[in-house]
């Protein structure tokens, strides 16, 4: 896809980010939807001074933290991006927390001060929600797709389904896609290949440009699409 011409991809080292040292890691610290969205935000404006992208065509998309970007580009600076693909991202920083699997239990004290809160405490659940994507879906108005796998041990599914509901709920659409026998991200090449397909055609169908039919995109695949079937068929 990053081949295609009208698709230009840039990867940001925002705060927080790992590989320039120990100062820099800590200056993610309670910043989610904060100081570190705040540089994407700047990279975005970067591009489209540079005359890179359009400022109407600038898509958000991530995975596990980045699909949490993701969702806090769209219900943070609703006006920013044309639209978002969240892969895997957590949408309640209270759920993820609560839910964190036991083989981070050894971890949990410096993932509490990496996020910024603990729930808890009633400052720290009440800092968790500040911060949560699902807090602020209402705010969302531009196209969301959402990819996830069923056995996420640290992203639970459940983190996609809440925020899918409540955007339901409020008839705001999404595509969602869930793979039932996918983990924290997409393992087996058919599933990859499908979720990509599906992807190019939620961008052609918000971007403009021209992509390729399915064909046998799906062979091997266990994709289901939950949500938005109207909208990501061919």
């Amino acid at each position: 896809m990053a081949q295609q011409p009208w698709f230009c991809c840039l990867s940001v080292n925002f705060r927080g980010s790992t590989g320039f040292g120990k100062t820099f890691v800590e200056l993610g610290n309670r910043q989610w939807s904060k100081n570190m969205h705040t540089d994407l935000i700047d990279a975005v404006e970067w591009a489209v001074t540079e005359g890179i992208a359009i400022r109407e065509k600038v898509v958000i998309y991530g995975g596990s933290y980045g699909g949490y970007a993701a969702l806090a580009g769209l219900t943070f600076t609703p006006d920013v991006f044309c639209c978002g693909v969240d892969i895997v991202g957590p949408s309640s920083l209270v759920t993820l927390v609560e839910t964190i699997p036991p083989y981070w239990s050894s971890i949990y004290q410096q993932f509490i001060l990496r996020i910024g809160g603990d729930p808890k405490t009633e400052e720290g659940r009440k800092f968790l929600l500040e911060c949560s994507p699902l807090t602020h879906v209402d705010k969302i108005k531009k196209p969301l797709l959402i990819g996830q796998g069923a056995n996420d041990p640290r992203v639970k599914q459940a983190e996609s389904d809440q925020i899918v509901e409540a955007m339901v709920a409020r008839n705001i659409p999404v595509g969602y896609v869930l793979y039932p026998d996918e983990g924290h991200g997409f393992a087996r090449p058919p599933n990859r290949i499908s979720f990509n397909a599906i992807i190019e055609k939620f961008l052609t169908n918000h971007l403009g440009g021209r992509r390729e039919p399915y064909g046998n995109d799906f062979e091997g695949s266990t994709a289901q699409i939950l949500e938005g079937k109207e909208d990501l068929q061919d």
